[in-house]
């Protein structure tokens, strides 16, 4: 089992880097208010809020357990939260009967 997530994570990099900085981003801006987190390119340029603003802020507010709040900042979260943990639910189910199929194969 271990070997099996160890090998997920080597073949998903790219995937863990982005997404483990956005995650740690938003648990130290959690507990330590120092905001180390990219800025919206869309509102820099265009000047209106893209899809995605507020939801570092709806998760950060997620993890304080503050529901109203996130749903104040972006009600998107509450999708996107399931929708991604049923992703890797799945990508992770395939992987792994791939990577035992290969296992498995007469030399």
């Amino acid at each position: 089992m271990f070997e099996t997530v160890i090998k997920y994570i080597s073949n998903h990099k790219i995937f863990l880097i982005v997404g483990g900085y956005f995650f740690l981003s938003a648990i130290l801006k959690a507990i330590t208010d120092i905001d180390v987190c990219l800025p919206c390119l869309w509102k820099y340029f265009f000047g209106v809020d893209c899809p995605g603003c507020g939801l570092t802020t709806a998760l950060i507010s997620l993890m304080k357990l503050d529901v109203v709040s996130a749903f104040n900042s972006n009600p998107l979260i509450f999708i996107l939260i399931p929708a991604g943990l049923y992703y890797l639910k799945t990508d992770y189910a395939q992987f792994t009967k791939k990577y035992y199929a290969q296992q498995h194969l007469p030399a």
